[in-house]
C-alpha cells in the first residue's frame, strides 16, 4: 500500500472535528498529535493499528502498513508472543517501549520509536 496519497485523497480525517491530513508527514509533523498507543494484530502484523491522540479529543487510528517503509532495520521471522523471551510490551496497548527481542513484532517497535521521535512543526501563534 503507498503511503501518500495522491490528488484530493486525504490520508486520515479527524471524524470529531473534521481536520485532515493529505500526508503521512504533515499527520506526523502536526504538534496537535500525540501517538498514544498500538493494537497488535499477530496473525497480520501490517493490520496492526497505530493509535494518535488529536487535540480535539478524538482517537485516531491508522494502520501498521501505512508506516512500514520508514523502517530500514532487520525483520525478524519469529513471532515470539508468549514465549519466556518476550516481554509482552505488544500485549499492552499503552506500552510504547521498544523490544530487545529477536521477534518479528520489534520491527514494529521501532517504528514506534521512530513515529515518537518524528519532529513537530512549530505552532503559529496568533497576533
Amino acid at each position: 500500500m503507498n503511503s501518500e496519497p495522491t490528488g484530493d485523497e486525504v490520508l486520515k480525517e479527524c471524524a470529531s472535528c473534521g481536520n485532515g491530513w493529505s500526508t503521512r508527514e504533515e499527520f506526523l509533523e502536526d504538534p496537535d498529535i500525540i501517538l498514544i498507543g498500538y493494537q497488535a494484530h499477530f496473525e497480520e502484523l501490517t493490520s496492526g493499528l497505530f493509535l494518535f491522540n488529536h487535540v480535539c479529543g478524538n482517537t485516531l487510528a491508522l494502520f501498521t502498513e501505512q508506516f512500514t517503509d520508514i523502517y530500514t532495520g532487520p525483520i525478524f521471522k519469529q513471532c515470539k508472543v508468549d514465549t519466556d523471551e518476550c516481554p509482552g510490551h505488544c500485549l499492552y496497548e499503552d506500552d510504547l517501549s521498544p523490544c530487545p527481542v529477536e521477534c518479528e513484532c520489534a520491527a514494529v517497535r521501532d517504528i514506534i520509536q521512530i513515529i515518537a521521535q518524528w519532529p513537530k512543526w512549530e505552532k503559529q501563534v496568533d497576533s
